[in-house]
């Protein structure tokens, strides 16, 4: 990891695609990640895979099967009249 977390920071399973969600709070051992539609969830340190540009990529395979649910849920209430 090339950068400290901070709150506020985007998290993303794949740099480059759209964020997961937002770091809310961060501890030496967790981060707690708040995702739309969903809430927060605690993310342990293992499963950050690097920290860039005040981005946090995580490893999808170290991640709760709830959060991973989550995720997949994050744009569902979206316009997609006004998306791109």
């Amino acid at each position: 990891m090339t950068e400290k977390i901070e709150t506020g920071y985007m998290a993303f399973l794949v740099d480059g695609k759209d964020g997961i969600g937002a770091i809310r709070e961060v501890t030496p051992t967790s981060l707690v990640l708040y995702v739309e539609n969903a809430g927060e969830f605690v993310v342990p340190r293992a499963a950050v895979e690097d920290v860039h540009s005040q981005k946090v990529l995580l490893k999808p395979d170290l991640l709760d099967k709830r959060l991973l649910a989550a995720i997949g849920h994050v744009h569902d209430s979206e316009d997609p009249k006004l998306v791109g």
